[in-house]
């Protein structure tokens, strides 16, 4: 058996377990964020459940590199990976593999690419709006001359932010609260653009499909 279906096959068995520990680490990171007054019992739990995900992270990127036999061009031809390992707040980003992976094993059809596209476009966004208030309110409502006090300040700035809005009611006053509405903005607008896109793409061959079936005109 090659390398490459090793590899296949290590994918396909973890991607699901993973995907569990992906959400395992973002509740654990809410509840050490959100819960102000958690005993100092539950928040060292939360702490283990952080590194025990973020440990599995790990294991699973450096099995995968060995078995790619790639070297150095595993780290630019999965670069994904490579982000989720440094941030795993992103991990849940991995959720249109976990998609394919449950439908390969089950056999079962996929959905068209138009669908596909917009159902993982709405789900990362919603993934990725609660996990960038989550990372802006830890930095922001401590600081001082904070416009962002409470974790709803957070989701509404991320609202605004992902639907390039930008009222400018809240922003972040930390240099690392502004380093991730940057990455956020970037998230947005691509995100954005693939929804618009695709949405154009489907009304494009609708009404190409309907011109096709259209009777000449005598």
């Amino acid at each position: 058996m090659d390398d490459d279906s090793l590899e296949t096959r290590w994918e396909q068995r973890t991607e699901v377990p993973l995907f569990v520990a992906s959400l395992v680490y973002l509740a654990a990171y809410a509840v050490r964020v959100l819960a102000h007054g958690l005993p100092g019992g539950l928040r060292d739990l939360c702490l283990a459940a952080l590194f025990g995900a973020w440990a599995l992270f790990a294991v699973d990127y450096a099995v995968r590199w060995r078995l790619s036999g790639q070297r150095l061009r595993f780290v630019r031809t999965h670069w994904l990976d490579t982000l989720v390992l440094v941030l795993p707040l992103l991990r849940p980003l991995r959720i249109v593999r976990v998609y394919e992976a449950v439908q390969r094993r089950h056999g079962q059809p996929r959905l068209a690419l138009h669908a596909r596209v917009i159902v993982y476009a709405g789900l990362s966004t919603v993934l990725l709006g609660f996990a960038g208030s989550l990372a802006v309110y830890q930095q922001e409502h401590t600081a001082p001359d904070a416009t962002m006090r409470t974790f709803g300040d957070a989701v509404w700035w991320a609202c605004a932010t992902f639907s390039t809005v930008g009222y400018g009611d809240i922003v972040p006053v930390t240099p690392l609260g502004r380093l991730i509405a940057v990455g956020m903005m970037a998230i947005g607008l691509a995100l954005l653009g693939a929804v618009t896109g695709t949405f154009a793409s489907w009304l494009l061959q609708v009404f190409g499909r309907e011109d096709d079936e259209r009777p000449p005109e005598s």
